[in-house]
């Protein structure tokens, strides 16, 4: 099973590195940039024998107390066979 985890800054949280590339990429001619964010995914490969039920709690957990700052940041995932 994988876990795919997108953690993104919350709305309202200053991006640096996102404003640092909407203000390059405007530079370099891409006027049409007004704003970019920057996220991070996280690839997990879980062993095959967990249920849904618990890969998902599994997961949620690794994500409130390790993968993402969840003052500043929120995540989702999505579970694959």
């Amino acid at each position: 099973m994988k876990a795919i985890v997108h953690v993104a800054l919350k709305a309202g949280v200053l991006d640096p590195q996102g404003k640092a590339v909407a203000d390059t990429l405007t530079r370099m001619g891409y006027k049409e940039v007004e704003a970019a964010r920057i996220s991070k995914v996280i690839e997990l490969d879980l062993d095959s024998g967990l249920s849904a039920t618990d890969a998902e709690n599994r997961v949620k957990e690794m994500c409130e107390k390790l993968l993402a700052n969840t003052v500043i940041e929120s995540y989702r995932f999505e579970l694959s066979a």
